[in-house]
């Protein structure tokens, strides 16, 4: 062959070569792209090829265990791939008829179902299960068709009950409301276990570790705790106790105040409003008041149900109205909110005028919106304090008709060199201290009303004539206490930031500090335990530079819950006069509170006639009280009412700045005694000669005293200290000394 025949036949060979290699990687990357694109299309499959991915998990194994099978036999049973390679013992790659299994693991996840809301038992569910079997029957129908309205009845203890409504439904659950209210009528848990029979322990030993009573008792009343920070309504009553006296508590009307935390409602429950209005749709809320300082802004929101209306209040207008929800819930669904022990309100013995709740929400409102008219809206120099102090008084079940009585503020007290040893300066200016002073004062006035020649000045006098000597609080009169926080002293010894809401009341109620007397000291702030020994003060010590002790607030207290707030001098006029309840604005712990005041000494015995241990109401608000952070200051300020300002005292000095005696010190409310003690000594229950001076008039008030001296030797005895008292010489006083 020539040449350039043979150059041409090779040439030709050569791109023959060259094309049918390029044909061959075309052909790869075409077999590349198709796998590519149908895993593309597994994930971008239609409803018909999502129904074939959910074949059970048994028929993916079972083919995935044939695929393996015929990748292991013979030759001829393996499958050749696209790309000529064989399968071996490799798995085969997406192919058509395969999409539903080669990648069973990228099957979506179904979602697991959460747990609904608990939602709180309707009237019919919680008549069901008290009175099981019950059968409703349809009294009557009545109105147009567009509007009917069904009536009916249930027979529950041979007693008929009726619903209206404009469903059958409607109008059974009306009916079941009624027929619950009929044997479920009590503001608190305890009063109805009293009326089925059961009794509580009172008198509980705070110092146990274990409650001494049967869980049994407050299963029906109660509901399991709910999450950690839910604002949930139980339907069944009130929640657990925690108090040291074991007393079923009526829970708050709003948060709590609670724990002193916003009113947050979850998606895991719902709120009070969210309830109320299917109980009651289409009701207006509206807007009452706006008061506080700054830093502590307080809302009153109220809301109309069945004619009445309920008022709730908060650190904003949501609160505000939750909690005026709450209060309607309370007072007509007997629903409560639940809350941990150490927060809920520890009800007083005896006769309940108000839901506790209610009560003290209003007394926090109305004595801080006094101090806030009294300071031009908190702008005075004088409106600055750490502690504020007031007492409100009711005279029947309607709140709005309370009175405050008088305001205070201070957290010192006098230093010892300006002790006065004629009366003339207050030792103690705590606000509590003195809004006690403030309302002997205006006992003072109520009976000197009493010595009018007119009939009706006469009847608006707060006392009335006993049966035999002196004078007694009419019915229905009432003295509620309020204290911007925690007592100091006993009362005070806890660590709030600890309470959480498993909150389980006292963790070491055995310490030796739980109980303690304390006193306050000398030209500062807090307290310290008694000495053991050594608890008389002498005034030449004191003048010499030792520092005078005072007992502390929390020790007061207890002592006004045994021998009453009146003290002896008043004691010649009238009956023990105590605190019907005892609310605070911060610090608020059952436990602690329960125990400074009354339950440490509750073992007294042998106390004189008409003499006994107050319990009274114990509370905190809903919306806490801000922390009053810095230097507290040196006045004190107390009104009582009557009067036209505010007077200020020096805490240092116990009187004003001009060095002018308080409206309140010993000698100026002794000049009060005096001028009552000759024109009613004809009807007084102590009958003595005209006392030489102050300490003489007091030592003759046999009955109060020996209610003080048992007293104390009940704090003794328990091992919880000796009562400090002040140097004798600064009572031996008299008016013309």
């Amino acid at each position: 062959m020539p040449p350039l025949q043979q150059g041409s036949h090779g040439l030709a060979a050569y791109h023959c070569l060259i094309s049918s290699r390029l044909k061959r990687r075309r052909k790869k990357r075409s077999e590349r792209r198709g796998r590519i694109g149908s895993q593309h299309k597994y994930f971008t499959m239609d409803g018909d090829e999502e129904e074939n991915m959910s074949s059970s998990s048994a028929d993916v194994k079972e083919n995935c265990n044939l695929d393996n099978v015929s990748s292991k036999e013979g030759g001829g049973a393996a499958v050749k791939l696209p790309n000529g390679s064989g399968g071996g013992g490799r798995k085969r790659p997406l192919e058509e008829g395969n999409n539903e299994h080669a990648h069973s693991k990228f099957r979506p996840k179904k979602r697991k179902k959460m747990p609904g809301p608990i939602l709180p038992k309707n009237a019919l569910m919680q008549l069901n299960e008290i009175k099981p079997g019950l059968q409703y029957k349809l009294l009557s129908q009545t109105g147009p068709v567009h509007a009917p309205v069904f009536i009916m009845t249930v027979e529950v203890n041979g007693q008929l009950f009726e619903g209206s409504g404009p469903t059958k439904k409607k109008a059974k659950l009306t009916a079941a409301e009624k027929a619950l209210r009929s044997f479920v009528q009590f503001p608190n848990a305890s009063e109805a276990h009293l009326a089925m029979g059961r009794t509580l322990t009172v008198n509980t030993d705070f110092t146990s570790d274990q409650a001494d009573f049967p869980d049994m008792l407050f299963n029906g009343f109660e509901t399991p705790a709910p999450p950690e920070d839910s604002f949930y309504l139980g339907s069944n009553g009130n929640g657990p106790s925690g108090s040291p006296g074991e007393h079923p508590q009526t829970p708050a009307g709003g948060a709590s105040s609670l724990p002193q935390s916003p009113l947050a409602a979850p998606s895991s429950a719902k709120n009070p409003v969210m309830i109320l209005n299917e109980l009651r749709p289409g009701l207006k809320y509206d807007f009452v008041s706006e008061s506080g300082e700054s830093h502590a802004k307080n809302f009153v929101m109220s809301v109309t149900v069945d004619t009445q209306t309920f008022e709730g209040s908060g650190r904003n207008k949501k609160l505000a109205k939750a909690r005026a929800a709450q209060a309607a819930l309370s007072a007509l669904f007997n629903m409560q909110l639940d809350q941990t022990p150490s927060r809920q309100p520890i009800p007083r013995e005896g006769l309940q005028l108000h839901l506790p709740q209610v009560l003290a929400d209003a007394v926090s409102r109305l004595v801080v919106d006094k101090f806030s008219e009294l300071t031009d809206g908190f702008t005075s120099p004088h409106a600055r304090r750490k502690v504020l102090a007031g007492v409100v008084m009711t005279t029947g079940a309607d709140v709005k008709e309370a009175q405050v009585i008088c305001v205070s503020t201070g957290t010192k007290c006098i230093n010892g060199e300006y002790m006065s040893d004629r009366g003339l300066a207050l030792n103690d200016c705590h606000a509590e201290i003195i809004a006690r002073r403030s309302l002997i004062r205006y006992l003072y006035t109520q009976l000197e009303l009493l010595l009018s020649s007119k009939k009706d000045e006469q009847q608006r006098s707060i006392f009335s004539r006993c049966d035999g000597q002196g004078y007694r609080l009419k019915d229905h009169v009432q003295f509620h206490l309020y204290i911007s926080t925690s007592p100091c002293g006993d009362a005070r010894i806890f660590s709030p930031h600890e309470v959480g809401v498993e909150d389980q009341g006292d963790r070491h109620p055995n310490r030796k500090a739980r109980g303690q007397l304390r006193t306050k000291i000398e030209s500062g702030e807090g307290t310290i335990p008694v000495r053991s020994s050594n608890t008389i003060q002498t005034w030449d010590g004191v003048l010499q530079g030792e520092r005078l002790l005072t007992m502390s607030c929390s020790d007061k207290i207890t002592r006004w819950n045994v021998v009453g707030v009146q003290g002896s001098l008043m004691s010649y006029f009238t009956e023990p006069i105590y605190f019907s309840s005892i609310i605070l604005g911060s610090l608020y712990h059952a436990d602690h509170l329960s125990r400074a005041m009354y339950q440490r000494v509750a073992d007294i015995e042998d106390l004189p006639q008409l003499f006994t241990l107050n319990r009274p109401l114990l509370s905190g608000i809903s919306n806490a009280e801000a922390r009053q952070p810095g230097k507290a200051p040196n006045f004190s300020v107390n009104w009582t009412v009557g009067d036209q300002v505010l007077e200020v005292i020096n805490a240092t000095t116990g009187k004003d700045d001009a060095g002018r005696p308080s409206r309140l010190c010993k000698h100026a409310l002794y000049s009060h005694w005096i001028r009552l003690h000759s024109k009613l000594s004809s009807t007084l229950r102590i009958q003595v000669s005209k006392p030489g001076s102050y300490h003489e008039a007091k030592q003759a008030a046999l009955e109060y005293h020996s209610a003080k001296h048992t007293l104390i030797k009940v704090f003794h005895e328990a091992g919880l200290g000796a009562w400090v008292k002040k140097p004798i010489e600064q009572d031996q006083f008299s008016l013309n000394s």
